[in-house]
């Protein structure tokens, strides 16, 4: 086998990862009281034991009205013991540790975010349900803060990285894109206006950061429906992020409020993701309109490939390749394309120990045939991989065949 790039360090801002690869920040669904728990702790660790570079946390909502679920993170103090103790067990492992911070903004609901969910401007969310309120002024800039602050509480954690989500429709990329910014201040409008909160996110991150925590990007190249953003405005953006100096971009794409499954691809299981929900109207709800507001996307390895290689020859900071890699095939040939490091999040949870077998044999292939259960399941429990589910029912074995062949 030719020589590889895998398994050879790398580097992000002051941090080198021992090997190229990096658990993606994937939400996990496991901190009960929005707080880790055990579950949590047990699967990082046996990613960082599996032989990954970096493993990242996700999502760490900065302020308590950031959180989408009641099972997920919420970064404050009372938390940082239970993260320190998750830290310490994947430097144990001689991993980096990262963690994903954020705000869902528009992708809440009052009981969870403990007021109305606000956004870029006010509106309704048709997939939370939920009204919506455009935030005043004053608000953004306190934001732009608790986003900075956070930085103090990573470093208190044991974090080597932070990853700021500036993607995927959730706040900061609420008032990057015009199909959800529709402000007439200096904050909408033009793209130069509507990036001006991530600019102040971004920067007030990196005066916390200083120079021993890595500053790394999630970010959008495309909104994945007409009147989002598109790959051009995106390339603004991503030289935008270089200028202000963050050490490296995740490539990523999609809208979780209008095009989620062209963030993740393939079909979703609409009978598991109700079979969990505890709402019953919810539940019916999505089962007689899921299909409909969850459209199926095409699955293919490394999908996101073309679009990233625009950005590899735009920019000259590290990239970071995610969306679809479960073969040693595609991550080498992501790699011998310039990217810098390749993240992964279902074929880790399918196999935390991916990454070492990939080390010891030359051609492999993960066991993830990405019929999106762990998806599906994650909005109402944790995430699991059904081929480590023994109690499956038997309407959602069936649905799950169906995607499998509908997958090819």
């Amino acid at each position: 086998m030719k020589d590889s790039l895998l398994f050879t360090p790398g580097r992000i801002g002051p941090l080198t990862l021992r090997n190229r690869t990096i658990r993606a920040a994937a939400f996990e669904g496991m901190c009960d009281g929005n707080a880790p728990t055990d579950l949590l702790y047990d699967y990082h660790r046996s990613v960082a034991a599996g032989g990954v570079g970096m493993t990242t946390l996700a999502y760490a909502a900065v302020t308590r009205s950031g959180l989408s679920f009641p099972h997920q993170l919420w970064l404050r103090p009372e938390i940082v013991p239970g993260l320190r103790r998750i830290t310490d067990a994947i430097h144990a492992e001689q991993a980096a540790a990262s963690v994903q911070i954020g705000h869902c903004g528009n992708m809440s609901h009052r009981s969870t975010a403990g007021q109305i969910p606000i956004s870029a401007s006010t509106g309704f969310n048709l997939y939370s349900p939920t009204v919506v309120r455009g935030m005043r002024q004053r608000e953004i800039a306190e934001m732009a803060k608790s986003f900075g602050r956070s930085i103090r509480l990573v470093r208190e954690a044991g974090f080597d990285a932070v990853e700021v989500h500036a993607g995927h429709g959730y706040l900061i990329s609420q008032f990057l894109s015009p199909y959800t910014n529709r402000r007439r201040d200096e904050f909408g409008g033009s793209l130069e206006n509507r990036m001006r909160f991530m600019r102040m996110c971004i920067n007030e991150v990196l005066e916390e950061a200083k120079d021993d925590i890595a500053v790394i990007v999630k970010m959008n190249m495309r909104d994945g429906f007409k009147s989002g953003m598109d790959i051009d405005e995106c390339l603004e953006v991503g030289r935008e992020l270089e200028r202000l100096g963050v050490h490296a971009l995740v490539l990523s794409g999609g809208f979780v409020s209008k095009a989620p499954m062209y963030v993740m691809r393939g079909q979703m299981p609409i009978y598991s993701m109700t079979h969990y929900m505890k709402q019953w109207w919810l539940k019916y709800g999505v089962r007689l309109f899921g299909g409909m507001m969850v459209p199926a996307e095409p699955f293919r390895e490394a999908y996101f490939y073309e679009d990233a290689l625009r950005f590899r020859e735009a920019l000259k900071l590290p990239l970071i390749y995610v969306g679809g890699l479960v073969s040693r095939e595609k991550i080498d040939m992501v790699l011998d394309s310039g990217f810098e490091f390749v993240a992964m999040a279902r074929a880790l949870l399918n196999e935390p120990d991916f990454v070492n077998r990939m080390r010891d044999e030359n051609e492999l292939r993960c066991g993830c045939d990405h019929v999106n259960y762990c998806i599906a399941r994650m909005y109402s429990r944790e995430m699991a991989c059904h081929k480590h589910m023994n109690d499956l029912p038997k309407p959602i074995v069936k649905e799950l065949e169906r995607n499998r062949r509908k997958n090819g």
